[in-house]
């Protein structure tokens, strides 16, 4: 991604085909860096605070629990993002975050790319607030925004990317599928914070991910997005209205 472009919502610099390795200066995906980095201090604090007082503070402020939502403490459908329960859950979430966020991060921009990570862990966890009642936490909510729209962005440019986009979309909807299916066998797992990760993370990418249009001929060629801050702003402003609206009803009829 250009990282000196001004708008808000940065435009892909030139780029071969999906996958390919660039020609240009190596992109650093440091908004991924940090999102592991966040994760990575707040585990050390929870397992901190759990060693020197025998209870998880940060856990205990911030992890999905319903009835504190229906309470008014809203805050707990974002940062349960940010929140794991042991060494391997977050292990494993952060492996996948670095696995697939530096591509993401790379077309996306670092500014869009954070607002679709933020989205999709708000839309997981609101789900997870509507569908279950067992208190839940973790990034996976939000990873499965990133593999949605992953997906969304090979199906929709995969004239850019050619013959590699069947095989890569292929691939994503066999991971997703996957690990759904472990999600509803394995206990313990939040499958519905995943579901609503999956489904916010790819109605943004539907109507505010990058549309790519070819601006040189040759390879590697050079890549234009489209679709500008206006429509990344109105996707993330409509997806982030829709998952609180639907707070707000669970809310009201659980009060009710």
């Amino acid at each position: 991604m250009s990282q000196d472009n001004p708008t808000p919502f940065e435009n892909p610099p030139a780029v071969p085909p999906y996958g390919q390795p660039q020609t240009r200066p190596i992109f650093r995906p440091y908004a991924t860096y940090t999102l592991i980095g966040l994760c990575v201090v707040a585990y050390l604090l929870q397992q901190i605070t759990q060693s020197l007082s025998g209870v998880d503070r940060l856990g205990e402020w911030g992890v999905k629990v319903n009835s504190l939502i229906i309470q008014g403490q809203l805050w707990r459908l974002i940062t349960p993002i940010f929140l794991h329960g042991s060494i391997i859950h977050i292990a494993v979430n952060m492996y996948a975050l670095f696995y697939i966020g530096p591509t993401l991060e790379r077309f996306y921009g670092r500014q869009r790319y954070l607002t679709l990570f933020m989205l999709s862990g708000f839309a997981g966890n609101v789900l997870s607030f509507m569908f279950t009642q067992a208190p839940s936490l973790g990034s996976s909510t939000a990873i499965f925004g990133l593999l949605g729209a992953e997906g969304v962005l090979i199906y929709q440019n995969r004239e850019i990317f050619g013959g590699i986009a069947r095989r890569a979309l292929s691939q994503v909807v066999i991971i997703a599928v996957i690990n759904l299916i472990i999600g509803a066998t394995l206990p313990g797992i939040d499958n519905w914070g995943h579901i609503g990760g999956l489904v916010g993370g790819s109605l943004f990418a539907w109507f505010g991910g990058p549309l790519l249009q070819k601006q040189a001929m040759g390879t590697p060629f050079a890549l234009k997005d489209m679709r500008g801050s206006r429509e990344a702003i109105i996707a993330g402003t409509g997806v982030g209205a829709l998952f609180f609206f639907l707070t707000v009803a669970a809310i009201i009829s659980r009060r009710g």
